[in-house]
């Protein structure tokens, strides 16, 4: 079951066929403890809708929503990180919440600062050195529990984080630092551990990156990361929480203005935004 936010309203899709609600309060409708019976419910009722295109489509996160994310959760991640603040000193940080009970998290956006599926995501004027950051993104209630999930590409300043462990916050949020969609995919069952997550990077319609890693390599369970962001702080329209990343480009590759990032997960579909 897929849900999309769309300027229409919340598009329903199950089985390829389509169903709109209109006049749905998004932050409401995606903040519920049984969101797919209460779907599933729904259907028995709605009319089909042929006309329905999934176009102009929103980042699939409330108005009054948080996204967070959490680093460092792959084996990948920690070496990416070493290799980029190696020359700051800060490399045994990540060695050491790698192994750590407590996880790195942080918040990372509020919605305005969020594009969806197709839309222009930024690397900042005063970095040298930006990626993108594929990651599985979390839908969670206010309860705390994952209802759904969605793509999450977490653009990050790799050199202005690299100068210094206590620059995070400026290398990862700005404007069009995040995007998320193209919908949430509502499930009662945990994700396959062979889920994969796809990162492919166009430069002039010509591939300059590709990268591929499994959900099963995620140290951290989900339910694992959602505590820590819910211990100590509440979430009265729930929240939404990138997982990390494990495909990191090597230190000789940059992201451009003008080049076209597509992120594929199994089961999700294809999150693609262009940089500004």
């Amino acid at each position: 079951m897929k849900l999309y936010k769309s300027k229409a309203g919340v598009v329903i899709e199950k089985n390829g066929k389509f169903y709109l609600l209109q006049n749905e309060n998004w932050d409401s409708f995606i903040n519920d403890d049984d969101l797919l019976k209460k779907i599933e419910d729904l259907i028995l009722v709605l009319k089909e809708r042929s006309d329905i295109t999934i176009e102009n489509l929103l980042p699939p996160i409330g108005s009054h929503q948080e996204l967070w994310a959490c680093g460092v959760t792959y084996l990948r991640s920690k070496v990416g990180r070493q290799e980029e603040s190696k020359t700051s000193g800060g490399a045994d940080f990540y060695a050491k919440v790698y192994e750590a009970e407590r996880p790195e998290v942080f918040f990372k956006s509020t919605p305005h600062r969020i594009v969806g599926h197709n839309g222009f995501v930024r690397i900042r004027k005063d970095s040298t050195w930006d990626v993108p950051e594929p990651e599985l993104t979390l839908v969670v209630t206010s309860s705390g529990k994952i209802v759904g999930y969605t793509i999450g590409n977490d653009m990050s300043s790799r050199s202005i984080e690299g100068e210094n462990p206590l620059y995070l916050p400026q290398a990862k949020t700005y404007d069009g630092c995040a995007a998320l969609g193209p919908c949430i995919y509502v499930t009662d069952n945990p994700l396959d551990s062979n889920t994969m997550i796809l990162l492919v990077i166009n430069r002039h319609k010509k591939k300059v990156f590709e990268g591929s890693i499994a959900i099963s390599q995620i140290k951290r369970t989900f339910q694992e990361l959602v505590s820590f962001v819910y211990r100590e702080c509440s979430f009265p329209y729930g929240c939404l929480i990138m997982t990390g990343t494990g495909i990191v480009p090597g230190s000789d590759f940059t992201l451009q203005s003008g080049d076209l990032i597509r992120i594929s997960i199994d089961n999700i579909g294809e999150l693609a935004n262009t940089v500004q």
